[in-house]
């Protein structure tokens, strides 16, 4: 029946003349698609095929070709470095980093795609199955990457939609040479015929993907020596610190969570469900372009807000009680992270205001230390210390403490660290530490919070169960903090204004 139908198509496409020009003459009178006509397809949105979302000379949204191909370089340099610094012997470096795979909920039915961070921020492409390589020796004029893809094929393109391939992939992604995933052990194996004293780099305590993570067991057992290393705390230290270009995809990231948390206040009400909730966050992101969240948001009414990472997102929300939402969007592979705190009514209590305002004034007074350029980690300890006299102040902790024993005080309402770093992933290059001082160039987020569960029976019945957190993300400069969240209000007056607006 379908072959029948498949011929009968060809013939009116080539007999009539409507589509004769698009066509060339082929054997026995018949005409086949002209190649000049044919439609490239590739894995990923281009400025072919998205002009809208992609500009020319850009791999991915805001950024362009010549950027990937500088953060492989400097890669490259740096491992480099590092290893001529401690022995200049090893001049020849293999570094390997592979893509994600599709992950699959039953059978046939994958989860959404999401990139390796690592793998994204090199090469900018979008597609499961494959493999970065890059080859260094002393000479920087003869490094080259490798991208390994999978190879066009018509039947699974059918199912899952079309792929690049290698042919198109040096264009597209600016790498030096592209060749079928499945050539990979060949090629791993003919480079180390001719470099047998390279270091490789490659992560093996943490596979990303099952078919590359076995090619490397077996090179590593093919190979005499073995030296290997991870190079992902060198991509880090890279992704630490944004460009122009990530600066403004995250800026767009933190507006659209914005506008969709603003919007979501102004649509919860007494009796609503926190499931309802979530819906509406989600949706108004998506809804500006963000392909997801950035993670399960945290939408507790109550005294859930006392579950730092309550999920489960499926009570109903009660007049009088407060929201604490912690949500954030992936726009373009960055994401934002922001937490705001409202009463569902829309009036906070004197007795929420209260707790509510010491929090708020101690972020504001973190936002304003980063000035200093300070760790991440002195930084907790300054939110403790503040947190300590704010509750003080409002008789929540004793006035007679020793600063420690303050500070041991405030650490139990605020049993979380007050910041991370945030980029690509929302817990951004965990490989490096918080007891560095921030720069210029970073992303870190400013999260201190209140938590009052019922068990802390000492304390005035009014406060208990009271669960508070705002939390902004900032962009360190030497001109001092911005906050890229400026525009989710957080003020009481504004917070009462939206979450007491007027619903149709």
């Amino acid at each position: 029946m379908f072959a029948t139908k498949k011929k009968l198509i060809f013939n009116i496409f080539h007999k009539s003349d409507v589509f004769r020009p698009y066509c060339q003459k082929a054997t026995k009178g018949k005409y086949q698609l002209n190649k000049k006509f044919a439609t490239k397809t590739y894995g990923q949105p281009t400025h072919e095929t998205h002009p809208q979302l992609v500009k020319k000379d850009e791999i991915t949204p805001f950024v362009k070709k010549s950027e990937f191909e500088n953060r492989r370089h400097k890669l490259i340099e740096q491992i480099a470095t590092y290893v001529r610094e401690r022995n200049p012997e090893i001049k020849q470096h293999l570094v390997v980093i592979p893509s994600a795979s599709k992950q699959y909920m039953s059978d046939k039915i994958p989860y959404f795609f999401r990139q390796n961070s690592d793998f994204l921020y090199l090469t900018g492409c979008l597609e499961p199955d494959s493999c970065l390589v890059l080859t260094a020796t002393d000479t920087p004029s003869q490094h080259c990457s490798v991208l390994f893809m999978r190879r066009k094929d018509d039947h699974s393109e059918l199912w899952d939609g079309p792929r690049t391939g290698p042919d198109c992939a040096p264009n597209l992604f600016g790498v030096d040479q592209s060749l079928p995933a499945d050539e990979l052990e060949n090629y791993l194996q003919s480079y180390v015929r001719s470099n047998k004293t390279s270091t490789l780099w490659y992560d093996y305590m943490n596979p990303v993907q099952t078919e590359v993570h076995k090619i490397m067991c077996d090179y590593l057992n093919y190979m005499g020596k073995k030296m290997w290393e991870s190079p992902k705390v060198f991509v880090h230290r890279q992704r630490l610190i944004k460009s122009p270009a990530e600066i403004a995809l995250m800026q767009k990231s933190c507006d659209v969570a914005s506008e969709a948390i603003v919007r979501t206040i102004q649509a919860s009400y007494p009796g609503i469900n926190e499931s309802q909730i979530f819906a509406k966050v989600d949706y108004e992101c998506r809804v500006q372009g963000a392909e997801y969240l950035a993670y399960p948001p945290v939408v507790a009414g109550g005294s859930r807000a006392n579950i730092i990472h309550y999920i489960n997102n499926n009570q109903v929300v009660q007049n009088g009680d407060m929201v604490l939402m912690d949500a954030g969007c992936e726009l373009h592979g960055y994401s934002s992270d922001i937490t705001r705190t409202w009463p569902i009514n829309g009036k906070f209590s004197p007795h929420q205001r209260e707790v509510y305002e010491v929090v708020l004034d101690v972020q504001k007074q973190l936002i304003k230390e980063c000035e200093t350029f300070p760790t991440l980690d002195s930084l907790f300890d300054t939110m403790c210390a503040l947190l300590g006299k704010g509750l003080q102040q409002i008789g929540l902790i004793p006035k007679i403490l020793t600063s420690q024993a303050l500070i041991k005080a405030a650490y139990q309402f605020c049993p979380h660290h007050v910041s991370h770093y945030l980029g690509m992933d929302v817990h951004d290059t965990p490989l490096i530490t918080r007891n560095i001082k921030v720069r210029p160039g970073m992303v870190v987020t400013v999260e201190p919070g209140v938590y009052i569960n019922n068990k802390q029976t000492q304390l005035p019945k009014e406060y208990q169960g009271l669960g508070i957190r705002i939390e902004d993300d900032v962009l360190i400069t030497e001109d001092g903090p911005v906050v890229l969240t400026r525009n989710c209000p957080k003020e009481v007056t504004d917070i009462e204004h939206i979450a007491g607006h007027e619903r149709s």
